[in-house]
Parts: structure tokens; sequence; C-alpha cells
């Protein structure tokens, strides 16, 4: 069954077709989390929150781009999120020790071990800078840079001006550039800045 015939059966109140849609695009929706949250337990109840969220307004889905509607949701859902944190911060925050799969593209099956722990230490020095930016730019930078989205994908998704996620997207960008060159021995050559002294 295609797509749109899911979204029609589960708009008319079918469990088991909305179920359907959920396994297709969870992990997803719990990588966008992840990388805006910063950690499991985090990513999970936001993406949890999204899903409820969801099927609560499924009846108003009018067509489109049904992942761009359901990844809206799920930074709204981590939007809440950080802004009851913010209100209630909380002393402390267990440590990220599970390796994230949207990562993938940085993984060689040809890598030996002391490539493989390189590699992990990149993932986290990206995690980390990713987590010093403002939300809105690292929202719009995982979007962008990790998940994929053009930037009119990501105004859609924020709801935010197509101005104001090139503004973003550019700070964000150059801050993480900025952040990343503590650790450049990290990075493929081609990713450092060099400068000529």
């Amino acid at each position: 069954m295609d797509e749109a015939a899911l979204i029609k059966k589960a708009q008319d109140g079918d469990l088991a077709a909305f179920n359907r849609l959920v396994l297709t695009y969870q992990e997803a929706v719990y990588n966008v989390a992840y990388r805006i949250m910063g950690e499991p337990q985090s990513a999970e109840d936001a993406t949890q929150e999204a899903f409820i969220s969801a099927y609560q307004a499924l009846k108003r889905f009018r067509g489109g781009s049904f992942k761009s509607w359901l990844m809206r949701i799920a930074t709204n859902a981590c939007y809440d999120e950080l802004r009851r944190r913010k209100r209630r911060p909380q002393s402390s925050l267990d440590k990220i020790t599970e390796e994230n799969e949207s990562f993938a593209f940085l993984r060689s099956p040809d890598e030996g071990p002391e490539q493989a722990q390189q590699r992990l230490e990149l993932v986290k020095a990206i995690e980390d800078c990713l987590r010093e930016l403002p939300d809105d730019q690292r929202i719009t930078a995982v979007l962008g840079d990790v998940e994929g989205y053009n930037y009119q994908e990501i105004a859609g998704i924020t709801g935010v001006s197509l101005g104001t996620v090139k503004s973003r997207m550019s700070r964000a960008r150059s801050k993480l550039r900025d952040c990343l060159q503590g650790v450049k021995e990290l990075l493929p050559a081609s990713y450092r800045l060099t400068t000529n002294t």
C-alpha cells in the first residue's frame, strides 16, 4: 500500500495504517530529535510526543510531503522540551555513550582500530559542537547538514522565512567550523582550514 493510501486509512481511524507510518518514519524522526536534544532519553520522549501529536492532528493533514509535516511536528516537540528545560534546568544529563546511526556516512568497512577510534572521536566532537549552538541554529544545521533537507524544506518544517533559514545556517556553519578547528587533526584533510603565514 502506498503512503497516500496509508495516510487516508489512518485519517479514517485505522490505527494499523498509522502504525505503519510510524514504522516508516520513526528512525528519521528520532535522528532529528537526537541531534537537536543531544541525548537519547530526551530524543525518545520528543519522538513519542511527535507521533502522538501527529496522530491527533492527522485529520488536518491536507497533502504535500508527509515527512516534512511530521518533521515540523517533531521539531516543535523539541522546541517545547528545550523551552521547558530553560524554565527548569536539570542538574545533570546522562552522558551519551551510544553511537548514533545517522553518522553512518563516517563509517568505513576498511578501517582499523586507530581509524575507528578517530572516527568515534570526530563524531563526538561534531555532536559536542552541535550542542553548543543556539537552539534555532542547531535545529537548522541538523535539518540541513545532517538530514539533508534543502532550505525551502527547512523553512516549511521550522515555520520561518527562507532568509531566516539561510541566515541561521550561515551562522551555524561558521560556529561549527570554528568549534571543529579545535579538533582539526580528526578532520579529513579537505575540511581543514589552513592559514598561510
